[in-house]
């Protein structure tokens, strides 16, 4: 019955077109999803009526989703009709299709296509979102089939690498086998039977495995006092060192004063080998070791020599192969805890990093997920929005350019927690990020945008990843190849943590003569190119895992044996500013941001703005770094004021120099973000200058050893007291009328001083060795000054000293106590710059260190004076000498702080997408 009715349907429905002179009709005529159609084509209307015959080429939601192509067959209907009949997914909310006649005829409703709307199913929005999972799933599965390709090659690496490990192990034991044999064959030449009066064996033919007697004459040697006698023994040229350990016992059968021991031979000897002694190995102090040409005697019956050989370097190798297994195996489970350990302390400075703003702005849940819903929670009596009566969220996703665009603006309703207001949003499963403002109404009015930062919070769990953005620092420092200070630390170690972060980073650098190029890999010659009336050879390397371009001018400009203190320094640095961007824009790079830095690079903002984004290179952004405003404030300034903006390495030296006339008319793009330290470099868990490694889980063991370690490097008395260790420039900036007050405070303390570090003032210098040789004479076992640079010494001192003084009358950043605290000794510091931002006394900085959300891990003061001081220290050695349970808690809790570069790089990468918009 039900097929019946069809048919009569179409028929009705092909004649009613028919008559109507249309050429197209669909069966049923409502389209649903996840059905069967049938579509119709009156070909005697269609460009297609002469053709034998006919196709719809189609596919689905504006040609998005799973293509089709049918033949149509001819119907026995009213008209011309031919038709087809495909099933319509459940996605489905349009059929675009167009006829042709399987060749290069096409009937496509005059380049308009046919098509049919689906009705009750997903709409467009639906649709995307339908994409969105289905790309999520083919990404994992993308994932998945990559994570077993590289898991397959390394499988074959590491088959590969045991193929030629066991290959040379099998040299190493032919190698040994061959040493063995030949120092046999020369023992064997030596080696007698017996030597009358002195020793020799029963039975006279023996073999391996025997138990023998051997006798010794205690008159023959200088034993012959001795009260007890002992065999120390082994085989084949002492091979498997010391196998064979027995007392000897005197001889009731023999005359005179023969002695003897019972001793199994070992199994594969051929040659016995040992000395006699008044005691066991541990005791022994007098021996009979034969003139010091040992006793050797032959066995007998040993088994053949060429069987014994093999079998040796069988025994050899499966001894060198033990033991690379168990080498690997140790490395591999450090590797593996190191990465480990490094990967919990970024989700913890990340999940730090997403609360630092709590006090104004935070989310539920607090890991915002593509594909789901969040709140926001905003507190507007810690902004300018504080006190209005309205507050509207205004928000958008992937830095303002999600293909929807921004959300509509929407009215935030108060929190049960008081002083919050909140609002709610989906967030679409193809956000890497959110963005959003405060405004007091819906047209806008007064914003809160973060001080023109907005707020940003990371999405997890998107199909879309953000783009990479390409950033070239020009810098004329770079550690360790060319590095002065810590402007260079600072550019391996920012450019390191933002390629981490998944960004393209280069680095361009002057080629100076002095580089030291054995820290740069693939090094080799690029290209050419001619500006400034001469030629600059361009050349690249990889630096700590960074692309590096060094520019190499051929007037001689960098060929002075120095990075700094030529006389023509500005010009130098001047003519690499203006190299570095022709070389951009010839190159045909477009770099995102270009970072410089201090006055030796500040040239490249004014001459990028002035002259090169005119050029080409429009799309780039202007980023300044200050480190120290000591130097070349007038070039500092100017690049101030053309950067897009500007940087200093913490917070609080940003507010202590916002009143100098080189920043103070741009505060609105000035902002301060601490420094990191290199976790690689600076890591006692993998440090080869220490005696063990440790980390958070074994800090007092660590400390301790490295402690006495230091005292016996230094020749200072080895005990249990407290160790101040001071690494340091010695300059007036350091504090040094400070530093030395404080090694007296110390002493006067009964604790122990140890000072690394040099002065450029030859004045300086010498007051500081006249005090070395005072202390070295008057406190020589609690006191020294090492007046030098000695990289290994100072990662002994961060690991042995048990506070870290770092009294600065001023410190932009200031790295010194971070290295510290991650060594888990304790900072002693003056409040002031990165050493305010970094350090918060244990008694009077608990609610700052919790808006940090940190821990107290330090001792401070704030005089320049010796009160100042006296008071952080005393308070310090209190400490120690009184509540050592609660000392050793704090020194792993400031080890298990992130110092790193992970949150100084986030903070960057949200000031090089504010630069951008």
């Amino acid at each position: 019955m039900e097929e019946k009715q069809r048919v009569e349907e179409i028929e009705r429905l092909a004649e009613e077109n028919f008559s109507r002179g249309k050429k197209l009709f669909v069966y049923p005529q409502v389209v649903k999803p996840d059905q069967h159609i049938e579509v119709f084509l009156n070909k005697s209307l269609s460009t297609l009526n002469s053709e034998d015959d006919v196709f719809i080429m189609g596919a689905f939601n504006e040609w998005r989703w799973k293509s089709f192509t049918f033949r149509l067959s001819r119907k026995n209907l009213k008209g011309d009709w031919w038709s087809c009949q495909f099933h319509v997914p459940a996605e489905a909310y349009k059929i675009d299709f167009v006829f042709f006649n399987g060749k290069d005829v096409y009937d496509n409703n005059d380049k308009k296509d046919f098509c049919i709307d689906v009705e009750s199913g997903m709409d467009a929005f639906a649709f995307e979102d339908f994409l969105l999972e289905e790309k999520r799933k083919e990404l994992e599965k993308l994932a998945e089939e990559q994570a077993e390709r590289e898991r397959q090659a390394e499988e074959q690496r590491r088959i590969e690498a045991e193929k030629a490990a066991q290959e040379a192990d099998r040299a190493e034991a032919k190698a040994e086998t061959e040493r063995r044999r030949k120092l046999v064959q020369e023992l064997t030449k030596k080696a007698v039977r017996s030597v009358p009066d002195v020793w020799y064996i029963e039975p006279s033919e023996f073999k391996g495995k025997d138990l023998v007697r051997l006798y010794y004459n205690r008159s023959s040697g200088p034993l012959a006092g001795a009260k007890e006698l002992w065999v120390h023994g082994g085989h084949n040229g002492w091979s498997a060192g010391l196998s064979i350990v027995e007392s000897l016992v005197r001889s009731e059968e023999k005359d005179g004063d023969w002695w003897y021991a019972r001793v199994v031979v070992p199994d594969q000897a051929v040659v016995l080998d040992w000395v006699f002694a008044d005691g066991p190995p541990q005791n022994a102090t007098v021996y009979d070791n034969n003139h010091r040409h040992d006793f050797h005697a032959i066995v007998p019956k040993s088994i053949p020599e060429e069987q014994y050989w093999v079998e040796e370097e069988h025994q050899i190798y499966r001894k060198l192969q033990e033991e690379r297994r168990l080498r690997e195996e140790a490395i591999r489970a450090k590797a593996k805890k190191t990465a480990l350990m490094k990967a919990e302390m970024k989700e913890r400075t990340l999940r730090r990093y997403l609360l630092s703003q709590k006090h104004i702005v935070y989310t539920e849940p607090l890991d915002v997920q593509a594909g789901s819903m969040v709140t926001i929670f905003y507190n507007p009596a810690n902004t300018a929005l504080h006190g209005k009566p309205e507050v509207w969220f205004r928000c958008s996703f992937n830095h303002w350019a999600h293909r929807s665009g921004p959300l509509p603006p929407q009215k935030m309703v108060p929190a049960e927690n008081g002083t919050h207001v909140k609002a709610t949003v989906m967030v679409p499963l193809d956000a890497y990020v959110m963005d959003f403002v405060f405004s007091e109404s819906e047209e806008g009015g007064l914003f809160d945008n973060k001080n023109d930062m907005d707020y940003h919070i990371p999405v997890f769990g998107g199909v879309l990843k953000e783009s990479p953005m390409h950033i070239v620092h020009i810098t004329v420092e770079m550690a360790p190849i060319g590095k002065v200070g810590g402007l260079g630390d600072v550019v391996t170690s920012l450019s390191r943590a933002v390629q981490d972060l998944n960004h393209h980073v280069d680095v361009i650098l002057p080629k100076y003569d002095c580089l030291n190029l054995s820290n740069v890999k693939e090094f080799q010659y690029k290209r050419s190119y001619s500006w400034g009336g001469t030629e600059i050879k361009v050349w690249f390397g990889k630096v700590e895992g960074v692309s590096v371009y060094f520019l190499e001018p051929q007037n001689g400009l960098f060929y002075a044996g120095c990075i700094y203190g030529c006389k023509n320094d500005a010009e130098r640095f001047g003519f690499f500013c203006h190299a570095a961007l022709e070389y951009l824009l010839q190159s045909g790079s477009h770099p995102d941001i270009i970072h410089c830095h201090d006055w030796s690079s500040a040239p490249v903002a004014w001459l990028y703005k002035d002259h090169y984004m005119h050029y080409g290179l429009s799309k780039a952004r202007i980023v300044f770094t200050i480190h120290n405003l000591e130097f070349g404030a007038h070039f500092i300034g100017k690049a101030v004021t053309y950067s897009d903006k500007s940087t200093t390495v913490s917070h609080t030296y940003s507010k202590e120099i916002a009143g100098n006339p080189a920043v103070a008319p741009h505060l609105y793009k000035f902002h301060g973000i601490i420094n990191g330290i290199d976790q690689d470099i600076w890591d006692p868990y993998n440090d080869g200058f220490l005696p063990i490694s440790y980390t958070s889980e074994n800090v007092v063991e660590g400390k301790q050893a490295a402690k006495e370690a230091l005292q016996q490097r230094l020749g200072l008395k080895t005990a249990d007291l407290p160790v101040i260790g001071i690494i340091t420039r010695l300059t007036q900036q350091k504090g040094i009328h400070l530093i030395k007050h404080a090694i007296w405070r110390t002493l006067e303390r009964n604790g122990q001083v140890v000072l690394l570090g040099s002065a450029p003032d030859p004045r300086i210098q010498n007051e500081f060795v006249n005090l070395a040789n005072q202390l070295h004479s008057t406190h020589g076992d609690r006191a020294r000054l090492c007046l030098t640079y000695d990289e290994p010494l100072s990662h002994l001192i961060y690991a042995g000293a048990d506070f870290i003084l770092v009294p600065s009358i001023f410190e932009p950043c200031g790295l010194t106590q971070l290295v510290a605290m991650r060594y888990g000794s304790i900072p002693v510091v003056r409040k002031t710059g990165g050493l305010y931002d970094t350090v918060f006394d244990v008694d009077h900085d608990k609610e700052r260190a919790e808006a940090q959300g940190l821990e107290p891990n330090g001792f401070s003061f704030d005089g320049a004076d010796a009160a100042g001081v006296d008071y952080a220290l005393n308070r310090a050695i209190s400490a120690w000498y009184d509540g050592r349970d609660w000392f050793n808690s704090l020194c792993k809790t400031v080890m298990e702080q992130d110092w790193s570069w992970n949150r100084p790089a986030l903070d960057y990468m949200e000031l090089y997408h504010a630069a951008r918009k």
